[in-house]
């Protein structure tokens, strides 16, 4: 009886160290995203909900869980005024998602300043582990890289050797031009021409017409959210897909479903995440379907996966600090629905596979939300950038 006593109070000892170290005894997560603008439908409110049922989920392990958020407006001076905010003022653990390259890049460098951690989910450019790594970042679910790997090999490969590409005028759209430029040439096609177009461009007609004169045969798309399902839809009213493949190198679940199968089929995609995949996947996705109307995106999904990673990492060191929630996020292989021995590399990119994908004929699709193909899985250390070749400082 004393063993068991004494056993019980050393468990009670520790449980009062560990909420000792969780700073005003509250964790506190914040999801900056785009909650009106042209990434709306891919993170958005879904983010929010996939961070509610993330913590929902984890239960009551660590006391008090807070969730707060809010939209960046694309603008990197807004998202970094939240972010500052955030972090020094209402006691902000945790940022997650922020998709927009410019907002993340920003709130990467605030994340470094004021010791806090940063989850990158929804945006893409592959600088964020790479020239602009920080030790307090992670990057989560898909980059620029990982999409040109895939999705420009495989274009390639069926024969697509002249490539004219349609880029957003910001960093994501550059970064992602550069990546896929590099592989494709190195597979041994050519760059015949680019149209660089403004964020939340109308009419591309005027860019999107200068590829069949340019002689291309690809068509890629370096561009996201609704100026992708824009670009796609207006380049099939010009006939152009009887003319070049397309390839979408930043689309998501919710892209497709906008634009429908009638316009996207026949699309070669990579993502991260499909709902489809595993039973696990179906089960967790029917969920969030159910609080949210809609199929998940690879950046909704990510917010989940990355969010239980974090809780789990606190509860496992004892404290929210961002230093021993790091390195313990980084000691822990990521297995859940999302992911299958994801492993957090030095430079801050959670490694994991991503899936080559092919839209659905609609005489192909059994009904709403089933758009995919899955053509291969691209494991993950082919997938993203090689620690041998980055430019990371904190790669020893």
């Amino acid at each position: 009886m004393r063993i068991f006593v004494s056993a019980l109070a050393l468990l009670a000892a520790g449980a009062t160290a560990a909420s000792a170290e969780i700073s005003n005894n509250s964790v506190k997560i914040g999801v900056l995203t785009d909650q009106s603008g042209v990434f709306s439908s891919l993170a958005g409110t879904g983010s929010v909900v996939a961070a509610e049922m993330a913590i929902a989920d984890f239960g009551d392990r660590l006391g008090k869980i807070e969730l707060v958020s809010a939209d960046h407006q694309n603008k990197a001076d807004i998202g970094t005024q939240i972010a500052r905010r955030w972090y020094d003022v209402e006691g902000v653990d945790l940022i997650v998602d922020v998709p927009n390259s410019s907002v993340v890049l920003a709130v990467q460098e605030l994340a470094r300043e004021k010791d806090k951690l940063l989850i990158v989910s929804g945006a893409g450019t592959a600088s964020l582990t790479n020239e602009n790594c920080s030790p307090n970042g992670i990057h989560w679910t898909w980059d620029t890289y990982a999409v040109a790997v895939s999705t420009g090999k495989a274009m390639v490969a069926q024969g697509g050797d002249k490539w004219f590409f349609l880029t957003a005028d910001y960093a994501f759209g550059h970064t992602m031009q550069a990546d896929v430029t590099t592989v494709v040439e190195g597979a041994g096609a050519s760059v015949v021409g680019t149209a660089i177009a403004p964020l939340n461009t109308a009419d591309f007609s005027t860019y999107l017409l200068q590829a069949p004169s340019a002689g291309a045969n690809v068509i890629a798309l370096a561009n996201g959210g609704t100026d992708t399902i824009n670009s796609l839809k207006q380049a099939q009213e010009f006939g152009l897909t009887m003319q070049a493949k397309l390839a979408g190198l930043a689309i998501f679940l919710t892209d497709v479903h906008s634009m429908g199968l009638d316009s996207a089929q026949g699309l070669y995609l990579t993502t991260g995440f499909y709902w489809d995949r595993t039973d696990e996947s179906r089960a967790w996705s029917q969920r969030f379907f159910e609080k949210h109307g809609a199929m998940p995106t690879m950046s909704q999904a990510g917010v989940y996966s990355a969010v239980t990673h974090y809780l789990n990492a606190i509860a496992e060191t004892g404290t929210d600090a961002a230093g021993p929630v790091i390195a313990q996020m980084k000691a822990t292989p990521v297995n859940d629905f999302f992911t299958e021995n994801g492993v957090i590399r030095e430079d801050g990119r959670m490694v994991h596979d991503m899936y080559l994908a092919q839209v659905k004929t609609p005489a192909e699709s059994t009904g709403a939300w089933d758009y995919y193909n899955i053509l291969a899985t691209v494991p993950g250390d082919e997938a993203f950038r090689p620690l041998a070749d980055s430019a990371c400082p904190l790669v020893k």
